[in-house]
């Protein structure tokens, strides 16, 4: 059976030269982790679609995310499964990767009309924006729409599951001192 169609939007770095002169232009060029796909996710690569006539996506490394500080265990998912869930939704329309701390290589070679950005993100400090501006293209920091985080929901989980842990413990301590105390009393009968 073929790969899912979306599957043919990874592309990879080393050919940026000649699969962005296909993209339909403006292009638009956003990056990130993209760990756990989420609401605002969805909804900012949305946004960000509409300033151009195609998506490009390039997301970090699993190295280089794990240099971001993201926290213990990041990525969660590996980067070829974040970047299928990426490929797969509609607004966007081609997903790298780039393994340095920054995707400024990969803008200066596809050289996108739009730089974007989540509201997070001040436009002076996106990588590339001097670049894309000098050229008589555009930035922007789009800002959040759905108050949402993959580290917000990682420590939710997170601390879900360690009460759980709690309760499975206390009432393993409870069955155990239930259980001892009737091995006690059936001593105390026995004597």
């Amino acid at each position: 059976m073929p790969p899912p169609a979306f599957e043919r939007k990874i592309l990879a770095p080393a050919d940026v030269a000649n699969w962005a002169a296909r993209l339909a232009r403006p292009l638009v060029f956003t990056n990130g982790v993209f760990d756990v796909l989420h609401r605002g996710h969805a909804t900012y690569l949305a946004r960000a679609r509409s300033l151009g006539a195609a998506l490009l996506v390039a997301l970090n490394g699993d190295a280089s995310v794990r240099r971001l500080g993201k926290g213990p265990g990041r990525p969660v998912n590996a980067l070829e499964d974040r970047m299928a869930l990426v490929a797969a939704l509609e607004s966007v329309d081609a997903v790298t990767w780039f393994d340095e701390d920054t995707p400024a290589a990969l803008i200066g070679a596809c050289r996108p009309e739009v730089l974007v950005k989540g509201g997070d993100w001040p436009v002076a400090r996106i990588v590339g924006a001097g670049e894309v501006l000098a050229r008589g293209g555009a930035v922007h920091s789009i800002p959040f729409e759905h108050q949402r985080s993959t580290t917000a929901l990682l420590r939710r989980v997170g601390a879900a599951a360690r009460a759980a842990t709690r309760k499975k413990v206390r009432r393993a301590s409870a069955a155990a001192s239930k259980h001892r105390g009737a091995r006690s009393r059936a001593r105390r009968k026995g004597r």
